[in-house]
């Protein structure tokens, strides 16, 4: 999306799966981390923080590496939220949020004039939907009528992960290699810093976890970690 003076008109948006309530829609000048994280942080000091994010497998929300985390996932993880991912193709999946993409996108036409512009009359699509315009699957009531802000704090405090004693525990190292069983393994530069978990199966491969969320699993003497496939991982994101 675009203003007519030329500018990308992107916007961040955020939704209440239960309520359908619009948090969020705010032009960022690129969807990324960097961008992307204060407006959330602005969302959960207003409304708290959820228990779990669902989101398409799109920047900045995933990434191709492994466990599919991005910079943003890995946040939202050391806050105790859960990254969970549509699968790819499938956008069904957050068909609520989809639906409500098509409406703004209607409503955003033609283009404004400028971003400035576009930004206001996102603000005013924002308050209709919410406290005016009826919902069939609400019993033609606005989403304002059935949505209520968490109860969880947002104090900004990161935690680390809490591993059992029969995991292995493993720092990422500045270019993304782990050491394991004398070799280097290459886990992901998402993760440089992070502590990862490695647990013995009965056989001669290896489980990799960062928090609950799989990586995938080394076999016996590889030094390459290799991927679940896609639906094999623990509810993540």
């Amino acid at each position: 999306m675009r203003s007519r003076d030329g500018q990308r008109c992107d916007p961040l948006t955020v939704t209440d799966a239960f309520s359908r309530f619009l948090l969020a829609a705010d032009l960022v000048p690129r969807l990324d981390a960097a961008h992307a994280r204060p407006v959330f942080e602005r969302l959960f000091a207003e409304h708290g923080m959820p228990s779990v994010i669902r989101t398409d497998n799109g920047t900045p929300f995933a990434s191709p590496g492994v466990g599919g985390l991005s910079e943003l996932a890995i946040w939202w993880l050391k806050l105790g939220i859960r990254p969970e991912r549509i699968d790819p193709g499938k956008p069904q999946q957050n068909g609520r949020h989809e639906r409500m993409h098509r409406t703004l996108l209607e409503a955003m036409q033609p283009p404004a004039p400028t971003a400035a512009v576009q930004q206001a009359r996102l603000d005013a699509f924002r308050a209709e939907f919410n406290h005016e315009r009826p919902h069939e699957a609400l019993q033609q009531r606005p989403p304002a009528r059935f949505y209520a802000a968490s109860h969880r704090v947002y104090d900004g405090r990161l935690r680390e992960p809490s591993y059992s004693q029969e995991q292995a525990v493993r720092r990422v190292r500045s270019n993304g290699d782990i050491k394991w069983a004398g070799n280097f393994v290459f886990v992901g530069e998402a993760l440089i810093g992070e502590p990862i978990a490695i647990s013995e199966t009965e056989g001669s491969t290896m489980v990799v976890h960062y928090f609950d969320v799989l990586l995938g699993y080394i076999d016996k003497g590889a030094r390459k970690l290799r991927c679940p496939k896609r639906g094999h991982a623990p509810a993540s994101g």
